[in-house]
This record gives structure tokens, sequence and C-alpha cells, in this order.
């Protein structure tokens, strides 16, 4: 979705069905869009909605886009004014219970990450639905997000579902800690994601010895 105000324009990627926050903003589509149109001096936003299979419904994305017109509008401004900065773009997450949303945080990227796997099911009805691997929370069963896919091998069909096989889970002052606490959060990301700076003073102390 594109916006254009006064011959300015801005993007506007999204909704996602499902959050990006932490790690999941390195391969997230929606975050890749937003960061293309950066990449070509156009300001731009990724928008992400926490879906939460069994609880979320689809009137949930109005109400989600509703909670982000504010930020959207005082961007259109900002582009109008020339005084948006030309060094970031923002990627946004909207709770799942948009509707008692505590307002929006200004975030950082954290390192949350929900790592899938596959296993052999017997009946389709055990595969179940594809949900996005985005759409999972800290509280939820691995039977929440699944995936069917058959492979045949002769006149065999194999089937199987994809799950949850681990979570790492970043606590503290980032991006999915605060989503988790029912904020609309809003994260500024640069061209690439700023890389930690433990890893930073590791290649520090490393390169020199590189020959």
């Amino acid at each position: 979705m594109c916006t254009h105000v006064n011959l300015c324009l801005q993007v506007v990627s999204g909704i996602n069905k499902g959050s990006n926050c932490g790690y999941h903003i390195v391969y997230s589509g929606t975050v890749a869009g937003a960061r293309e149109a950066f990449f070509n001096g156009v300001p731009s936003v990724s928008l992400s909605y926490e879906w939460v299979a069994g609880k979320s419904k689809d009137d949930d994305f109005v109400l989600a886009a509703e909670a982000c017109m504010p930020i959207i509008t005082a961007i259109s401004t900002e582009i109008k004014n020339n005084t948006y900065p030309q060094n970031c773009f923002l990627n946004i997450d909207v709770p799942a219970d948009v509707a008692n949303c505590k307002g929006y945080r200004l975030t950082k990227q954290g390192k949350t990450i929900f790592k899938m796997g596959w296993r052999q099911v017997v009946s389709e009805a055990q595969g179940g639905r594809m949900l996005s691997t985005m759409t999972m929370d800290s509280s939820a069963s691995k039977e929440a997000s699944v995936e069917e896919s058959t492979l045949s091998t002769g006149q065999e069909h194999l089937i199987f579902k994809r799950e949850v096989r681990g979570t790492q889970m970043d606590e503290g002052d980032n991006d999915y800690s605060f989503l988790r606490q029912g904020y609309i959060t809003v994260t500024p990301l640069g061209a690439l994601s700023p890389p930690p700076m433990d890893g930073v003073e590791f290649f520090e102390g490393w390169l020199p010895g590189v020959h």
C-alpha cells in the first residue's frame, strides 16, 4: 500500500498476519518491502499484527490499521515539512489485544526467535492448516503453528506437520518484550540491523590477527 501526500511518497508495507520482532525482522517479507523503499529513498513503514490462533479475528486487522493511522499521518506531515529522517525506516508491531493496547512505545530490535521444524504425521487431519511462524506467543502450544506438506515418493504420499521446536525469548528493553506487554511497538531500523556490541568488540580484536 502506498499513500500520496502533496507529491511526497510514503510506502506502508503490510499489514502482516503475525508479528515481526527480534530475529524475524531479518527474513520478514513485510519488513523487506519497507526496507526496499528505504533503499530507494522513499520513507517507509512496515506493519504487523500479532495474530494469535483461536483468539484473533479478521476484524482485528481493521483495528490494527486504525491504531497505526496517527503514526502514518504524522510521518506524512514530517515528509511534507522535509523534516522526516532519511537514515532509517520504522517497523511497527500491533499487539493481539489491539482494542486494549497501552499506546505506542519506541523500542529496539531484540533477539527473540521461534525455531521451527517438521515431523511426519499419519493423516491430513493431523496436519492442520498453515499459520505464520510469527503468530506464536510464549504461552502457545506447539500445535498452534502448523503447516501441511505432501511429499510424493512413488505411490506413497508423506505428510509433514510444521511445529515449534524451541524458542529464544529476549527479555528486557526490546520490541517483543513490549509487544507482549500490550504496547504498539515502533522500532527504527537501518539498512542493516545493528549488530550486538559484544559481537563488534569480538571482531575488533579478532580481525587484526587475520592474515
